[in-house]
């Protein structure tokens, strides 16, 4: 946050799609220094170590929608294997940003969810055939590649080419796999499949280790 000139003592809540430790590492710390609340589902919440610390903790049953300041926030469930993980539909002044990550595959409930958004974050985890010869335990690629593991390149060229919203200003790639996946890789097939749609859409891939610009409306 200091690397885009935001203070985190201005932040009113966190929010959590599930416990995964590269989703929940350095929470707890977070919450118990911020003194915020966390809004994450109620069967997640169990699920995670708060160090002896209890947090300011605000649950909801996964596909409901949350209120937290001016920005209404849709849950839906989605295909993933963590206890009960979710993706986010972000609405304010008009403006709908759609979170959806850590999916095995694209549900039609998260198709409807993710419609009409003006940006959206879609995962792009790996390239298939970078999987299936990476390093990674054959055990770990399957779960990866199953219904209840990652998006992979074609998975969200899938997305892309039968339900991405031709209005939306910008499509970001994320949660892109370091050993099994390659930006420019996934950047080119996005950018393919926007082609045949027509779209010139701004199309920007999401970095482990630098946040993104900021996106304004």
């Amino acid at each position: 946050m200091a690397a885009i000139g935001e203070d985190a003592n201005r932040l009113d809540a966190i929010l959590i799609t599930h416990e995964h430790s590269d989703h929940v590492a350095g929470l707890a710390r977070l919450a118990k220094k911020l003194d915020i609340p966390v809004y994450m589902s109620w069967l997640t919440a169990p699920a995670i170590d708060w160090l002896g610390h209890t947090p300011k903790l605000e649950v909801f049953m996964a596909g409901a929608t949350v209120v937290i300041g001016d920005i209404e926030i849709d849950s839906f469930t989605i295909p993933h294997d963590a206890i009960d993980p979710v993706g986010f539909c972000l609405r304010a002044e008009g403006v709908k940003f759609g979170i959806a990550t850590d999916l095995g595959y694209v549900t039609d409930s998260i198709r409807f969810h993710l419609r009409r958004a003006d940006l959206l974050l879609l995962e792009s985890n790996h390239d298939l055939d970078m999987l299936k010869v990476g390093p990674y335990p054959w055990s770990v690629k399957q779960r990866v590649m199953s219904r209840v593991g990652h998006l992979s390149n074609d998975g969200a060229c899938d997305f892309i080419l039968r339900d991405f919203e031709s209005n939306a200003a910008a499509l970001i790639l994320g949660h892109l796999s370091e050993h099994n996946n390659h930006p420019e890789i996934a950047r080119m097939s996005a950018r393919q499949a926007l082609d045949r749609r027509g779209l010139d859409t701004r199309l920007v891939i999401a970095e482990q280790r630098q946040p993104s610009e900021v996106f304004t409306f």
